[in-house]
């Protein structure tokens, strides 16, 4: 995009933002009853109220926006492929975290955590191997305490990382405990012994791979470098370990939320970390970094020129900061459903933002807005939603750029997997040899839902619908969720399949496995409603390949699953992206892609006839 608007939306009702592209008279809309208003120096955030507070510190947007019309002889037109923005960027963004741990020989990731599972600290310490009751080999690795898991990381990458969850734990002790346990003969000072039901082992090797299972009870040593940490690391695991053990689970988070907390009391941003002596603290306070699937909690500070956030763990890094001189957006974020996220941008045209934070305290989160904002407002041309709905009507830019600044608006991000980017299917034919874009048939219909354009699918859905008790539903799925992201995106990103399924990929016949074969169940299935993602029309083909030579097994065809099927189309993987790309890009859907956009964005959301229109409201 040729600038980033910054409007900010929060609250339910930012699901139903449509294109903004204007009330049905074809003049733009206000947010309740205000008229859009340009800032008179710095960057617009939306419009302004009476005293000249952004109207998103003040009031929600609106429930319904109207669809995306044209205005007068303003029909958008295709644009060049030199208004795309590049690769797309949770992609780009993986394999450039992947290329840090391998430069870094590091294994360890928070995917290895479960899902609302928290990494709190590690230390240096000696995996003891024990055999037939005497003391074999000693592993040199990274002991790290997590609040529902241990895990253990060996420096050498022929060993595989052990992870004990503490719900399977029988008994944690020091060897201070028990002088007449025979696992700590000698009573060497420092060392820790966990009796453990089950445990699980991967990247053995380095090797992305499902998770395999230790099952029995087997008892595991670990000897601290630092004997006199002993005491507080067994404490801490025994109070971790009493939360792993109560019935219900809303108290084993209220008790994992107060420990987390208490440690978040005990501590402080260190000061010593800021760029320049001479920078002047704004605010501080508790927060949480987000990245698909998991938190890393810690500390924010803004300062007059940066922001930082220093995690609780150290992890990945002592300090993650960004310069505000820099930063080109800013949104705030619902995460949770909760109005607690804000994000932040330093560039113009990627998907996935430089950091993601989850505040504990709304006031912070608007604090931390403010200040932020209030830098840009002096140092950044401004650039308003209402502007970019004009430029895509003009067909100043593309409707790839388009509808990714209205998934932005939408509080849709890379980094929160529940709230994914979502890009329609455009093409219908997935059988020819040739593509022609030229016919009305080669595309589908962009005014239904993906549940509505098969008509005998949809009147089952209907004469079900009319027999089912209250709640009533439509659908019984959602066109977008995390695991629909990942059935995309397993290629390349394998470890976030294997966080989300506890160690283990899909069963190999419900994988990613054709583009034609995923269309005929999104048509014909009881329970696919799936739209897309963008990285179907970016230039990047890496989540059509197993370029990581993945095993993710054999269906029951006894064929293995390997690169995905390409339609008879497409040549290769790059060709099937520049077709689809084309056919985005196209006079036809340019022409008819407002009806889909009213359908996630716009006011059609709410909208309770025809039923069929009711698309995506679950129960």
């Amino acid at each position: 995009m040729d600038g980033g608007d910054r409007v900010c939306v929060e609250g339910d009702d930012a699901r139903q933002l449509s294109a903004w592209s204007g009330a049905r008279g074809g003049r733009p809309c206000g947010i309740n009853g205000r008229p859009w208003r340009q800032r008179l120096s710095g960057r617009g955030w939306g419009p302004l109220a009476a005293n000249g507070v952004p109207a998103c510190l003040l009031a929600r947007p609106p429930a319904r926006l109207p669809a995306g019309k044209f205005l007068p002889g303003a029909t958008p037109r295709r644009c060049g492929s030199a208004t795309r923005g590049g690769s797309m960027a949770f992609v780009q963004k993986r394999r450039q975290e992947q290329q840090q741990r391998l430069y870094s020989k590091e294994r360890f990731s928070l995917l290895l955590l479960n899902l609302e599972e928290y990494y709190f600290e590690q230390h240096t310490a000696n995996y003891i191997l024990n055999k037939d009751g005497r003391e074999g080999r000693q592993i040199r690795g990274s002991f790290k305490i997590c609040s529902k898991s241990v895990i253990f990381e060996p420096d050498e990458i022929s060993y595989p990382i052990i992870k004990i969850p503490l719900r399977d734990c029988i008994k944690i002790e020091a060897a201070e405990d028990d002088e007449r346990s025979n696992s700590f003969r000698g009573n060497k000072p420092g060392q820790i012994s966990i009796l453990s039901n089950q445990a699980f082992l991967t990247k053995e090797q380095n090797i992305i791979a499902p998770f395999k299972t230790e099952r029995g009870k087997n008892e595991y040593v670990f000897q601290l470098d630092v004997a006199g940490k002993v005491e507080d690391v067994v404490h801490t695991l025994h109070q971790l370990y009493r939360a792993s053990h109560l019935d219900k689970l809303g108290d084993q988070a209220a008790m994992i939320t107060a420990i987390l907390q208490s440690r978040l009391a005990r501590t402080s941003f260190d000061k010593n970390r800021f760029q320049n002596v001479s920078e002047t603290l704004h605010m501080e306070c508790k927060a949480e970094m987000v990245t698909p699937l998991v938190t890393n909690p810690g500390h924010v500070c803004i300062t007059d020129a940066n922001l930082y956030f220093q995690p609780l763990n150290g992890y990945p890094k002592p300090v993650v900061q960004v310069m505000l001189h820099s930063v080109r957006r800013i949104y705030k974020r619902r995460h949770g459903l909760a109005p607690l996220g804000l994000e932040v941008f330093c560039t113009e045209n990627d998907l996935c933002s430089d950091i993601y934070l989850k505040f504990y305290d709304k006031q912070d989160r608007d604090n931390a807005y403010f200040y932020v904002a209030t830098y840009l407002e002096n140092h950044v041309a401004e650039h308003t939603a209402e502007s970019y709905m004009l430029l895509w009507q003009r067909g100043r830019i593309s409707n790839y750029q388009y509808l990714l600044h209205l998934n932005n608006l939408a509080d849709r991000s890379c980094n929160d997997l529940s709230q994914y980017p979502v890009f329609p299917w455009i093409i219908a034919d997935y059988s020819s040899s040739e593509l022609d874009l030229t016919k009305t048939e080669t595309f589908r219909d962009l005014s239904k839902p993906i549940g509505a354009l098969n008509k005998e699918r949809l009147d089952r859905l209907l004469a079900r619908y009319r027999e089912m008790p209250e709640p009533k539903f439509m659908y019984g799925s959602h066109y977008s969720s995390p695991g629909y992201v990942l059935f995309y995106l397993v290629r390349v990103a394998p470890e976030y399949m294997l966080c989300l399924q506890n160690g283990k990929f899909d069963h190999p016949d419900r994988m990613f496995n054709s583009i034609s074969e995923t269309w005929k169940n999104c048509l014909d299935g009881a329970t696919d409603f799936k739209e897309l993602i963008p990285e179907f029309y970016e230039n990047d083909p890496s989540f059509l390949l197993n370029s990581l030579k993945l095993d993710l097994g054999k269906t029951q065809g006894g064929k293995v699953v390997g690169d995905v099927e390409l339609p008879p189309w497409a040549t290769d993987a790059d060709d099937f992206l520049q077709k689809s790309r084309n056919a985005l890009e196209s006079q036809y859907v340019s022409e008819h892609l407002n009806e889909w956009i009213d359908l996630i964005f716009g006011y059609k959301q709410k909208e309770m006839k025809p039923l069929l229109l009711r698309m995506y409201i679950t129960h």
